[in-house]
């Protein structure tokens, strides 16, 4: 009784601090049913595309992939006004938070131009990568249709930065389950041909993707443009495009915009080679990834609230306790983590069963027992995925976005991609060898970052002005600024 008493009280203790895990949870609990909803969506759509037919579950992931890699250098640049936002919010810079947030939504409207500009590529891209005839028309079709999404859901990962940023993260939650559910609707009425609307596949849903962004748009939008926020944040007035600004968010957002983009570089460069192994490989390595999205998505939203925490302790000057907050969010991220590797390793058959449903039992059959053992290597990697996660979502909240862009460059290439292509193409080894490559990978980051964050550099990190640079007590009101991811 003795020990269980003394966890107990630690356990309490933690809980009810500063930075401990109440705190954490509080902002936590909305942007993990949030990044979970989106989780949620993508299992479900790519569940009913199985459905629809193997080619098609084959054809999303490297499509999907792809078009959310291009998106992935601007989302991940827009995103980091949540530390901005974070960090003005801490050190009680209010009016600073409006203006930022407007130069991210330049930075998005920017995005949605540029990301046209492939569509025309489309259908050279998939034949260079050399899938099944079919498949290629498949993902040509949804990577064009997500194209021309981009700039919705680009602008959404901005704005939702504000309420990240500020702690108001239930307003993301609403907006992620209003997105979350007009996907799934328009999903079983456009992907089979429900109630007289059109059987479209996959495009169907490619446009069902793209309506969703914009509703998650026009609910932030709603919220955010309200003159009570403006008066306290200028989310109104603070529309001016401010170069001085706008260069400080592309300095430090822009190498967080190229980690995120390399990183999906890699992981979509591992599919697209796999996928040359055939259609159930592709849809076996699909189906597998879908399923860690159950695990992985629910903690970037701890992640998430991790940087934000960092942001905001820092703002206020208090390393120690930003410090005392990144372990809370990891204690809670391993303990989710290991809960989720058991449940792969043991009783896999809950996720993969969903797919089979309503799926050709024959031809789903050589699929699934693929699935099973790469859920394997996907418990195994989970837990350093957590590390992952939390350590560079820490340091990236204080403003080391460098050496984050730095690691991924560096391990995504001579650790993931360059190994993959070695073993698969010049020594013609099969799946499990590529995804025992991606295990490495995800383990060799999660210690790097883990050693980054204990060496205690970013705590001397920031990236907004001193408050004497920013608002001299002299300067009349004016226009603010403020936004996030």
């Amino acid at each position: 009784m003795r020990p269980f008493s003394i966890l107990r009280r630690h356990f309490a203790g933690r809980f009810y601090s500063e930075g401990g895990y109440r705190d954490v949870l509080i902002i936590a609990v909305p942007l993990v049913f949030t990044t979970g909803s989106w989780a949620l969506q993508h299992f479900i759509d790519r569940m009913f595309l199985n459905w629809f037919s193997k080619e098609a579950m084959a054809a999303s992931m490297p499509a999907g992939s792809l078009n959310f890699t291009l998106v992935s250098l601007f989302m991940g640049t827009v995103s980091y006004v949540s530390t901005f936002i974070a960090q003005y919010y801490g050190s009680e810079q209010n009016r600073m938070v409006g203006p930022v947030l407007w130069q991210s939504l330049y930075i998005s409207a920017i995005s949605g131009a540029i990301i046209m500009l492939f569509i025309p590529f489309s259908d050279a891209i998939f034949a260079f990568v050399g899938h099944a005839q079919q498949v290629q028309e498949y993902e040509a079709a949804y990577f064009t249709i997500l194209c021309l999404g981009a700039m919705p859901l680009v602008a959404s990962s901005a704005m939702s930065g504000f309420f990240s940023g500020t702690g108001r993260t239930w307003i993301i939650l609403v907006s992620n389950f209003s997105a979350t559910a007009v996907n799934l609707v328009m999903d079983y009425l456009l992907i089979f041909g429900n109630f007289g609307f059109p059987r479209l596949g996959i495009e169907g849903a490619g446009v069902a993707t793209v309506f969703a962004s914009c509703v998650s748009l026009a609910v932030y939008a709603a919220v955010l443009f309200r003159p009570s926020y403006d008066a306290l944040f200028n989310t109104i007035r603070g529309w001016r495009f401010e170069p001085r600004l706008f260069r400080r968010l592309i300095r430090f957002g822009l190498p967080n915009g190229v980690q995120f983009f390399l990183d999906m570089l890699g992981i979509t460069v591992f599919i697209l080679i796999l996928g040359r192994l055939g259609t159930d490989s592709l849809a076996a390595t699909n189906i597998a990834f879908n399923v860690n999205t159950i695990a992985f998505m629910p903690m970037i939203g701890l992640g998430i609230t991790v940087s934000v925490l960092v942001g905001q302790y820092l703002g206020m000057n208090d390393p120690d306790r930003a410090e005392y907050s990144v372990y809370s969010g990891l204690h809670l991220a391993v303990a989710y983590m290991g809960a989720i590797a058991l449940v792969y390793l043991f009783a896999p058959d809950i996720f993969i069963s969903l797919y089979g449903a309503g799926a050709d039992q024959e031809r789903f059959r050589p699929t699934a027992d693929l699935v099973r053992v790469l859920l394997r290597f996907v418990a195994f990697y989970c837990v350093f995925d957590s590390m992952n996660i939390i350590f560079a979502s820490a340091i990236k909240g204080a403003g080391d976005t460098r050496f984050v862009m730095y690691v991924i460059i560096i391990l995504s290439l001579f650790c993931l991609v360059i190994p993959t292509a070695v073993l698969l193409y010049y020594f013609d080894m099969g799946i499990y060898a590529g995804w025992s490559v991606l295990t490495f990978y995800v383990a060799v980051t999660g210690i790097v970052f883990a050693a980054r964050f204990s060496g205690g550099r970013w705590k001397g990190m920031r990236v907004i002005e001193e408050p004497y640079a920013v608002i001299p007590p002299s300067m009349p009101e004016g226009p603010g600024g403020r936004t996030e991811v």
